[in-house]
């Protein structure tokens, strides 16, 4: 695995998520939420924008993110770039001028793992709806004091990982992290894995 350009493709991403989906999402229709969409990732309301592999598709356009910029890909749509404001403190720590590049492979990778979250997500809550947050770009929901999320890798790890984070520091071998439990997704192998893996740090808090 090419960690330098995961590395790469996972910034650009999560500047897109927070400047071009989330932002504008925010001022038009008061949420920041996003959600896993066929491909990646989309906003949840007004203005209906995606992102599909390396592409960003919005009503009549589709766009490459090849060395661009949130600002570039935002006039193309015809939204405003920017992250949501007083909010939330961390971020992309990318701006709207900054030079983003995607790599298809890589791009394709994160959703893969953004999918296996939330169909893991979904089968282990029935009536769940994962939410994609933009300020860490990380998937997930909580339950029961409880967090149970995707990342698609940060400062902490590199790769796309599953986490349990309960409210409350557990003890144990399964508790691996200063915040809970970790395991990469390329180590749980798919859905069925990171259910496995959500479901075994449950019945440890239980």
């Amino acid at each position: 695995m090419d960690i330098e350009s995961l590395v790469r493709t996972r910034r650009a991403l999560h500047a897109v998520a927070e400047l071009v989906l989330a932002g504008p999402q925010f001022r038009t229709s008061g949420t920041i939420r996003l959600r896993a969409s066929l491909g990646g990732f989309a906003t949840r309301a007004e203005p209906q924008v995606q992102v599909v592999g390396a592409d960003l598709v919005a009503p009549g356009q589709r766009l490459f993110m090849e060395r661009t910029t949130c600002a570039s890909l935002a006039a193309a749509i015809g939204v405003a770039a920017g992250a949501p404001a007083g909010l939330y403190q961390d971020g992309s720590g990318v701006g709207p001028e900054d030079v983003i590049e995607v790599d298809p492979q890589q791009a394709h990778w994160i959703a893969h793992c953004f999918a296996a979250g939330d169909a893991a997500l979904r089968r282990m809550f029935p009536g769940a709806d994962p939410v994609i947050w933009p300020e860490h770009f990380d998937l997930g929901l909580t339950e029961a004091a409880v967090n149970y999320r995707v990342s698609p890798g940060d400062d902490y790890q590199a790769e796309p990982y599953a986490y349990v984070g309960p409210h409350t520091r557990q003890q144990g071998e399964f508790w691996n992290a200063p915040f809970g439990a970790v395991a990469t997704i390329r180590e749980l192998g798919g859905v069925d894995g990171v259910l496995t893996f959500f479901e075994q740090g449950r019945r440890l808090i239980a």
